[in-house]
């Protein structure tokens, strides 16, 4: 491979802002993995946003991205697994799978897309030093016959559309929108863009904690909300602390801290069987992105509310982490439900990448 911008590139990142920004680029902020796309002839590089490489993990994507990228490019862009007309995450994560035959398996069952939204070189012209506008008239000319699953981002000038785009693309999946000034260049890992996204708060119990890697102070908090049927499910983490209120909160949830025995009636303490968590959401599940990583946890006494807030839910449980706004010592364990979360009005993932031209 021999392209003016070589492999690896960490992308161009955002920084959070409240609301949307006047005269700028818009688009919708893609729920997937970001990733850098090197084609040089037959030879394709898939990049992760650390560097590392994809592209075995979407041999399906890699066939593709040969058939509609230009001979000699660098795409900036999503990898997306598209399901019900939404974007589903959980699917996609799926796909990071040390075994050949699986992969082989979920290319053919799951396929996943590639959404382009920036071009860092074609040809043998390195683009990250031009103007924004100029790198995206010509990756709209560079995927102008590009067909499924390789997109082009949607993108518009116009601030009241990209309004319009928040509150109705997260129905298909995706999480906000990102704001690209008009004359940024492209600036590897640097965050010069801005993400506007949602967020909402609900109140949740606190069922357990991780420790921090530094040592026995809190790490995350653990927790949970309850189901239909009366059992607490595990939705997330709370992990944005000072380190001094790590330390104390060790100390203040100690009286809840169970031990010995005690631990058996704890609602999760299934655990450590693989097989429970077929049925239910528990915490310390195997991860393929932590590896080896102590996934271990102190159980506590199901009985302290906290306000947290979060962007979006993926199926029943938060996508990202989320933020302790405050104790609620007003709220009872069993009224944090389920049926207090907003419910988002679904919007079809077609008509967010084949809907008006941009603007």
């Amino acid at each position: 491979m021999d392209l003016p911008v070589m492999p690896p590139v960490k992308p161009m990142l955002a920084k959070s802002v409240s609301k949307i920004p006047h005269g700028m680029q818009y688009e919708g902020k893609w729920d997937g993995f970001r990733s850098i796309v090197h084609r040089d002839g037959d030879e394709i590089e898939i990049g992760s946003r650390t560097g590392k490489t994809l592209t075995r993990y979407f041999p399906e994507l890699a066939a593709a991205l040969k058939e509609n990228l230009p001979p000699r490019c660098v795409v900036d862009g999503e990898i997306v697994i598209v399901h019900g007309g939404r974007l589903d995450f959980d699917r996609l994560t799926e796909r990071i799978h040390p075994a050949a035959s699986r992969v082989r398996m979920l290319a053919e069952t799951t396929p996943a897309s590639f959404v382009a939204f920036d071009l860092l070189a074609l040809g043998d012209e390195a683009l990250l030093d031009a103007p924004l506008t100029d790198r995206r008239t010509a990756l709209t000319q560079a995927l102008s016959t590009a067909r499924p699953p390789v997109h082009l981002a949607p993108a518009t000038t116009d601030r009241d559309l990209a309004q319009r785009w928040f509150e109705q693309f997260e129905g298909a999946g995706l999480d906000g929108v990102v704001a690209k000034p008009l004359d940024l260049p492209y600036r590897p890992d640097a965050r010069l863009m801005f993400k506007i996204k949602h967020e909402r708060t609900a109140d949740v119990v606190v069922a357990g904690y991780r420790f921090h890697k530094s040592g026995p102070i809190v790490g995350s908090l653990l927790l949970g909300l309850y189901d239909e049927h009366g059992a607490l499910q595990h939705v997330g983490v709370c992990a944005a602390f000072p380190m001094k209120r790590r330390a104390e909160l060790v100390d203040e949830l100690a009286p809840l801290l169970l031990e010995g025995d005690a631990t058996a009636g704890h609602p999760w303490a299934a655990w450590t069987d693989e097989s429970a968590h077929e049925s239910a959401r528990l915490p310390g599940a195997v991860s393929r992105w932590t590896g080896k990583k102590d996934l271990s946890w102190l159980p506590l006494r199901p009985d302290r509310v906290c306000e947290v807030a979060y962007d979006h839910m993926e199926g029943d449980r938060f996508r990202h982490t989320a933020q302790f706004r405050r104790w609620r010592p007003d709220r009872t364990p069993e009224s944090c439900t389920y049926a207090q979360l907003e419910e988002v009005v679904g919007y079809d993932l077609a008509e967010v990448l084949g809907g008006a031209p941009p603007r």
